[in-house]
């Protein structure tokens, strides 16, 4: 929800800086589309989570092998999905960035909060797909993904907060 929060915001100062950026509407479209993905992943990530519940409650079978592969199918799952939010964190934040450069000043604080915003949503969506990885024995470019969208999120979230007066 962290990451819908920041994509509302980069929305909303980029419908009031259409005097002073190019392309101000299709950013305010865009963050809109990504606000959208973000809300409804946060209901699919906790779907995904009580899914690796259910997955190590179940007994053991014979050898052990039936549970082992529906608590890995289960971690892929919760690994992808904060997955994906940390990669919309990082669009948003990027997006925020643009805004913040050429949008209107008056909302310099909404384009760095919402960064920042941003930039958090990718840190804890990050940290759970590292958590699942570990635990799923997942393959690591997984973490890989969410280590580079954080990088990304955290790069354009400076920029913002140094041009911030």
């Amino acid at each position: 929800m962290t990451g819908a929060l920041a994509a509302g915001l980069v929305a909303m100062a980029a419908r009031f800086s259409d005097a002073r950026l190019p392309g101000s509407e299709g950013i305010a479209r865009q963050a809109d589309e990504l606000r959208t993905r973000a809300a409804g992943l946060a209901d699919q990530d906790a779907a995904a989570f009580r899914e690796v519940l259910a997955a190590y409650r179940e007994p053991k079978d014979a050898d052990g092998r039936e549970r082992h592969r529906r608590i890995a199918a289960a971690l892929q799952t919760a690994a992808r999905v904060p997955l994906e939010i940390a990669e919309i964190a990082a669009q948003v934040a990027g997006l925020a960035e643009a805004v913040a450069a050429g949008g209107n000043p008056n909302l310099r604080g909404d384009t760095v909060a919402a960064a920042h915003l941003a930039e958090a949503s990718a840190r804890s969506a990050a940290a759970l797909v590292h958590i699942n990885v570990r635990m799923g024995g997942l393959p690591g470019e997984l973490s890989r993904r969410a280590a580079a969208a954080v990088a990304s999120a955290q790069v354009a979230a400076g920029r913002v907060g140094a041009a911030a007066p």
